[in-house]
């Protein structure tokens, strides 16, 4: 007995297919996008034909099958509901069944957006905008009224995957670790300023990590960056080479009670930065090029000497510089053991700044933020744009390493 085959069917050609609905459209005089454009038709047709199918699948039988006439459930018409999609509010037909059993999943009961606006939300959010600038970007953008309630529900449900993130497993061991701070207003009161201490951790594969936030009143020592070092340790993490900051007080004394084999190294970013502070601005230049061969010596002895020439020539004049390198001596010369290549990685927080450069834009477009938890929600919700999908890690040292790989 021979089997029939049925013919497969041909794939749809998407391409072709979009031109015939654009040229149809043009002939027709329909624009491609706003209300009553082909592509809120496009979605309306999508979201019904979904729809009903749902429904065909809840009673057991398709439209207009006799089934529906033995007295069971069945189609009892449709209700008009307005959702706000990607593209702008849709007018949908919603079915219905006589018993009101059915519960759609495509566009659930009550459901007013569909869950891509959330998204545009949360990254409207993250890139500093308030819940007043995000419905008014829905108004003009969307001709949708989102209101602010709405909008503030949507970023508080980050609020319990921000709680998980902060409380993750992380890796045994990381070569190297940095910590900074960006600040922030909180109104507490008054608008005052308020540290959020970042660290990221450097994994043995060579890819950036952040490991937390975590919020601070400016008058941090050593027993909040104890408490904050354990944490990061009860989240499995049992030893760190190398520690990258910037003068943080207590947080030295806490890294060698937490990794008593780590090294502590100063950013040499920010020790730069610091002596400027103390310059005149028609000597940057020339402090600049004496102080060049002091973090680029081949050996502590050679960086020592560098620095007695560099003092001879401005000690007299900014005594305050060099106080301020003697001090730091200690966390300033750990990088010099290392070769070149391994030096531009460490020998400063650059690969923090970029990341928090992002946070600064989100904050001064913010302005202030009404609390402490707001402030870290948006903060958050920068470092969730990084990767949204939560699926990868950015790798930060991929140069470097080509870099040295094609010596």
């Amino acid at each position: 007995m021979t089997e029939m085959i049925e013919p497969m069917p041909a794939q749809i050609d998407q391409q072709q297919l979009a031109q015939e609905l654009v040229e149809q459209a043009r002939a027709e005089g329909v624009d491609l996008v706003g209300p009553g454009g082909l592509l809120t038709g496009l979605t309306k047709t999508v979201l019904e034909t979904a729809l009903d199918a749902e429904m065909s699948e809840h009673l057991g039988y398709d439209r207009h099958d006799p089934m529906g006439r033995n007295g069971g459930n069945s189609r009892n018409g449709y209700r008009a509901k307005t959702v706000l999609t990607e593209i702008g509010p849709v007018e949908v037909e919603v079915p219905r069944d006589r018993e009101g059993s059915f519960d759609p999943v495509i566009v659930r009961k009550r459901q007013r957006r569909l869950s891509g606006i959330d998204a545009i939300v949360l990254s409207l959010t993250a890139r500093g905008l308030t819940t007043g600038e995000v419905a008014a970007h829905f108004a003009e953008v969307y001709g949708a009224r989102v209101s602010k309630d709405t909008i503030s529900r949507i970023t508080d449900k980050v609020v319990e995957e921000m709680a998980e993130w902060c409380n993750r497993p992380l890796d045994r061991v990381y070569p190297v670790l940095f910590v900074d701070a960006v600040v922030v207003k909180v109104r507490d009161g008054q608008v005052v300023n308020r540290p959020v201490y970042v660290v990221i951790g450097v994994s043995v594969n060579g890819e950036r990590d952040i490991l937390g936030l975590w919020a601070g009143d400016g008058s941090e020592g050593a027993k909040f960056w104890l408490q904050v070092l354990t944490e990061i340790k009860n989240r499995g993490v049992a030893d760190v080479c190398l520690v990258v900051c910037d003068g943080l007080k207590g947080l030295p004394e806490s890294i060698t009670t937490s990794w008593p084999l780590a090294t502590v190294q100063a950013c040499i970013l920010h020790l730069i930065r610091n002596t400027f502070r103390y310059a005149s601005r028609r000597d940057w230049d020339a402090m600049a090029k004496d102080l060049r061969p002091v973090y680029t010596a081949p050996t502590e002895t050679a960086a020592a000497a560098r620095f007695d020439e560099f003092t001879e020539r401005w000690g007299n004049r900014y005594p305050a510089i060099v106080r301020l390198w003697r001090s730091a001596w200690a966390e300033f010369i750990p990088f010099l053991d290392y070769d070149v290549e391994i030096r531009r990685i460490i020998c400063s927080t650059n690969a923090i700044e970029s990341l928090n450069a992002r946070y600064r834009r989100a904050v001064r477009a913010r302005g202030h933020f009404p609390t402490e938890q707001a402030a870290l929600k948006c903060l958050y919700l920068v470092t969730r744009s990084l990767d949204p999908t939560g699926r990868g890690r950015t790798r930060w040292a991929m140069r470097w390493l080509s870099r040295h790989e094609a010596r």
